[in-house]
Parts: structure tokens; C-alpha cells; sequence
């Protein structure tokens, strides 16, 4: 049976998220990851959703959204991922489901919630091992959070009203890796960006 789908209302916050069939990969080049985000830019602005956090990972995805106006913020990820689904299954002649089930949709109710989901989305990458210093994934908007790259999938407002600076947000995320059970040379790693 389907999850229940939350209410949706202007000005609220929802946490998108899907992983592929099997675990398999739903990202297989840069080629793919790109032509997803151009997706997201593309129906976030058409549906008047504004990107909080995302991370596009080799096998899942997660999306922090506020939805601005009366589109429901589940019209995102139909469209995006409707559309990535049928060009990637052109390109690599795939058939059958890519997604392991339809996306899951959580209301964020609290900012407390808000804010640890911002670093859990962004802290992915070193949870599963790819990279050991989160500005090291392309394919999420931390950077933008820690002020290295200027991308459009970013919202200032959003970032000044919680966060004094870039580095309180960089070390905002990397006490929470820090507090987590990783590998010694992740750990090590993270201890050197915290001096």
C-alpha cells in the first residue's frame, strides 16, 4: 500500500527522496546527473518551488523543497523523474522500473528537523563512502552553502535566516559526520578540516 501522502500548503517544507530498484544505479554518468538537475531547475521554477538542499547520489536522491505557492510540491519529482526515467531508459535501451518504488514525501514540521536534514542531505556522500569531505561531491548544493560555487539551485534568503556563515554551516555538518560511526580514514580526515 502507497505511503500516505502529506498535506501540501504554501510556505510548508517537504523532504523528497527515492532510491533505485535493487539499489541499483539510477545515475550512471555526469551526463545523467546533469541532465537531472537541469530537470529540477527547470520544474522548480515552473511550479514555484524553491530548492533548500539536494544530493544526487549513484543509487538515490534527496530533494529539501519549499513549496511557494499552490503547486503541490509532489509535481516536482513526478515530472523530474518522469522525464530523467524515459531518457535514461532511451540512452542505455533499459526497460522495466528504474525506481524502487514511487518517491516518498515527508512534511518537515519543525526547524529543528529543517536544519538536520540540510546536513544529513549534505553529509551523504561521506555516509556512503564516496567522498570523505562533503564540498568533494558535485552533485549536491553544499557548496553553494559554504560559499565555493554560486549555482542557482540555492536559496541565500533561506541560508542567512539560520546560518550566521559559511563556516558555521561547514561545521554545522561536519560535527554530525563527525558524531557518526564511519571509517577511521574518513574519520581522520574530518578531524583535520575541524582544525
Amino acid at each position: 500500500m502507497p505511503a500516505k501522502r502529506p498535506e501540501y500548503q504554501p510556505g510548508s517544507y517537504y523532504h523528497i527522496f527515492n532510491r533505485g530498484a535493487h539499489q541499483r544505479s539510477i545515475f550512471k554518468d555526469n551526463e545523467n546527473y546533469l541532465f537531472a538537475l537541469r530537470k529540477i531547475k527547470q520544474y522548480s521554477n515552473h511550479f514555484q518551488h524553491t530548492i533548500i538542499a539536494y544530493c544526487l547520489m549513484p543509487n538515490h536522491y534527496h530533494l529539501l523543497v519549499r513549496q511557494d505557492a499552490g503547486f503541490k510540491a509532489s509535481l516536482l519529482p513526478q515530472q523530474v523523474f518522469n522525464s530523467y526515467t524515459k531518457a535514461f531508459n532511451k540512452r542505455y535501451n533499459h526497460s522495466g522500473t528504474l525506481f524502487e518504488d514511487s518517491f516518498h514525501i515527508k512534511l518537515i514540521q519543525d526547524t529543528s528537523h529543517l536544519l538536520h536534514l540540510c546536513r544529513y542531505i549534505h553529509g551523504n556522500p561521506v555516509k556512503d563512502g564516496f567522498v570523505a569531505d562533503p564540498a568533494d561531491w558535485e552533485y549536491s548544493n553544499y557548496r553553494e552553502f559554504i560559499g565555493t560555487r554560486n549555482g542557482s539551485l540555492f536559496d541565500p534568503g533561506f541560508f542567512t535566516e539560520f546560518f550566521s556563515d559559511t563556516i558555521d554551516y561547514r561545521d554545522f555538518v561536519l560535527d554530525d559526520l563527525s558524531s557518526r560511526n564511519l571509517p577511521d580514514t574518513i574519520r581522520n580526515y574530518l578531524d583535520l578540516l575541524e582544525r
